[in-house]
């Protein structure tokens, strides 16, 4: 389960970060939910996973940075973009690479603070977001001086604001996240999958053993398949087909279909492909499992019931599916 939300999340954050960047505003609030969701649902954030989690929570700030009234954090004074220095204060600290580009976004970020106070005309509320933000070093001395000297002339138009405007923050951000997405390349599936043929001690030969199917065309899988689809058969046959779709019913069905939705060329070939085996008739050696496991565990606990069965490479979904088909031919 800590495996498969670890995917979700860097699933999610993929999504997030391609919808910000084309400025789709309903998927972006889409998977901003997802996002949400998954990382509340954290007990803490793994190490190597701290990163999304900054960059998930930047995003959905700088989104709505605009918007005084939003809390996102307990202390009322504390605007979105305020909320989003924060964790770009924390994705700083977690690389060093992007020193010039990290010194970029802080500042505009920090001038675009006082800047929204300023447009709302909370002219009050810039000067003390101001002391809030600047320390007394002589780094921060020149701009918390011209700043100073902003919000007392009560014009959001003055030419530094201009310059330093809420869409060339935005611009520096799609920045960011493209290096970020060239970091952080959306394979997961392969790389937890090889993880598991090196840990076997496999090593290549997993895959140059396995038979390579050869459509019409010509062409093999591995030439005209989506990536993402072959994935899912890798970890199948890595992992073991049973430990697969009993561990992670929920998981498959998630990534699953959210790759399918993306594919350009999606069909039933695909379908078929991924799920890995042809449909198979109920024995009435498998009914009996069911019926016995529903009677022992009761109706719904699908994913108990296939852990306690024996069941011919069986998912949760079809044990349902089963159930429903046998309660109709009562």
């Amino acid at each position: 389960e800590a495996v498969a939300a670890e995917w979700m999340l860097e699933f999610a954050c993929s999504c997030l970060c391609r919808h910000f960047e084309e400025q789709s505003g309903a998927e972006f609030w889409r998977w901003r939910d997802v996002a949400q969701a998954l990382i509340n649902g954290l007990s803490q954030i793994p190490p190597h996973q701290k990163k999304t989690v900054y960059l998930c929570q930047l995003l959905i700030r700088i989104a709505q940075g605009k918007s005084l009234g939003l809390q996102f954090e307990n202390d009322q004074r504390i605007s979105p973009l305020e909320s989003a220095l924060s964790f770009w204060t924390l994705l700083e600290r977690e690389e060093i690479k992007l020193e010039n580009l990290h010194e970029e976004i802080r500042r505009l970020i920090q001038i675009q603070i006082v800047a929204v106070h300023m447009e709302n005309r909370y002219f009050k509320e810039a000067a003390e977001v101001l002391e809030r933000l600047f320390t007394d070093s002589e780094s921060d001395k020149p701009l918390r001086v011209k700043l100073a000297t902003v919000i007392k002339t009560k014009d959001p138009y003055v030419p530094l604001l201009q310059s330093f405007s809420y869409s060339l923050l935005i611009s520096k951000i799609k920045s960011y996240i493209e290096v970020f997405m060239k970091e952080n390349e959306s394979n997961f599936l392969i790389q937890e999958a090889t993880k598991h043929v090196v840990s076997k001690g496999l090593g290549a030969t997993a895959l140059q053993n396995r038979p390579v199917e050869v459509n019409e065309s010509g062409k093999s899988d591995f030439e005209t398949k989506p990536r993402f689809v072959l994935s899912i058969i890798l970890l199948r046959d890595v992992l073991g087909q049973k430990l697969v779709t009993s561990t992670f019913p929920i998981f498959f069905k998630f990534v699953f279909f959210c790759g399918l939705n993306s594919m350009k060329n999606g069909g039933q070939n695909e379908v078929s492909l991924a799920c890995g085996r042809k449909r198979q008739k109920w024995t009435p050696k498998e009914d009996l499992e069911l019926k016995s496991g529903v009677r022992e565990f009761g109706v719904g606990n699908w994913a108990k019931i296939l852990a306690h069965g024996n069941f011919n490479n069986r998912t949760s979904v079809m044990l349902k599916d089963r159930w429903r088909t046998l309660s109709k031919s009562r």
